[in-house]
């Protein structure tokens, strides 16, 4: 709380401070600083972190935005998006879970006449108080002290209002988890309300924004997509132990628009953490249904969409498995994440495995688009 009063104090010095003569911009993007205040209650998504749910979660998100006004071509496309960096604080009111620390890169979208702006931010979390099966064997929810989160804020925003001051409020969801790299990972998601502060250091010369010189047809064949992906990650029985995966894709893709693509491709799977734990449940179950001389690999088929944002992009894929010798979760799954060109041709790729709401990988990739 007493951070987030410091950051308002910093606003108003800030504003404070500003001169009140307009000068002619030459300014091709703004800078913003913004902080908020939210206060919420942890989603009881799954009924394993029932009793972790003793409070209401308070903390504050400060953030860093950079303003366009379509001097680059993607930024009218997007109807003058921002980007940025931003930290979240958050008091999760339960002594098992601690507190949580994180950054983020984000985007911010906007629309009803930009008085609607929706952000999506992607980053990592470091948690106070993860499991340990000594010290701390009710925390369930986060099985390493690093963690992956997302997070998203939906707000009704007025920026500018008096010398680059302007207000905000909204609703948030924060999500933690560490996908499985080690368990136990039941994760947690947020739901709060926010209201904030924001200050333009460039309200002085703010530009104009820039109308669309793009031509609206837009052209390109098919392209062929071959992708490598690994990381690590454990099965959900604590101890098991982490082990490395590896997955082949090949896929085609075809532009619709500047903005969008979608996809048809393959998935090849070797996963280690499923070659233990079918291991494991032959001995711990040997009455069961499972020998363990089950195939751990699995073989897939997937249909995609992909957003391009300048030079990132967000992918949504839905997969099924069509060789699936051992049942694990499921045969149906997802994939969501970031992917960064270099180039026209040469990507790199951190997306999240999932068989619906049940993480199963953190993935990081490298690829190519011929």
């Amino acid at each position: 709380m007493k951070s987030f009063f410091y950051c308002l104090l910093l606003l108003f010095s800030l504003c404070l401070s500003a001169q009140e003569t307009p000068e002619v911009s030459t300014k091709t993007h703004t800078t913003e600083l913004e902080v908020n205040y939210f206060y919420g209650s942890i989603l009881l998504h799954n009924p394993d972190i029932s009793h972790l749910i003793t409070g209401h979660p308070t903390g504050f998100i400060a953030a860093y935005n950079k303003k366009t006004y379509g001097f680059n071509a993607w930024e009218s496309r997007f109807n003058y998006p921002d980007y940025g960096a931003s930290f979240i604080y958050q008091d999760l009111k339960n002594e098992n879970l601690g507190d949580n620390y994180s950054i983020y890169g984000h985007y911010n979208f906007y629309f009803l006449n930009r008085n609607l702006q929706f952000r999506i931010g992607q980053g990592i979390a470091l948690t106070t108080n993860p499991y340990d099966k000594e010290t701390n064997y009710r925390n369930n929810a986060f099985g390493t002290k690093l963690l992956s989160s997302t997070y998203l804020m939906l707000n009704y925003n007025k920026s500018n209002l008096y010398k680059g001051f302007g207000v905000k409020a909204g609703i948030s969801v924060i999500h933690y988890s560490n996908a499985n790299i080690k368990a136990p990972n039941t994760s947690t998601n947020t739901f709060a309300f926010n209201v904030g502060a924001t200050y333009n250091l460039d309200h002085k010369e703010i530009p104009e924004y820039q109308a669309s010189t793009e031509e609206k047809k837009f052209k390109e064949p098919i392209k062929f997509n071959i992708a490598f992906r690994t990381g690590i990650n454990e099965s959900d029985v604590v101890g098991t132990g982490q082990f490395p995966f590896y997955i082949l894709s090949a896929y085609a893709d075809k532009r619709l628009n500047r903005k969008s693509a979608i996809q048809f491709g393959t998935d090849v799977f070797f996963s280690k953490f499923l070659e233990e734990h079918i291991k494991y449940t032959s001995i711990a179950f040997p009455n069961g249904d499972v020998s363990g001389d089950e195939d751990y690999k699995r073989i897939s088929l997937f249909v995609g969409h992909e957003l391009f944002i300048n030079k990132m992009s967000i992918v949504a894929q839905l997969g099924y498995y069509v060789y699936y010798p051992f049942d694990f979760e499921g045969q149906v799954y997802n994939r969501v994440g970031l992917k960064r060109y270099f180039g026209k041709k040469i990507f790199a790729a951190a997306t999240l495995k999932s068989h619906g709401a049940k993480a199963e990988a953190v993935e990081f990739g490298i690829g190519v688009r011929l």
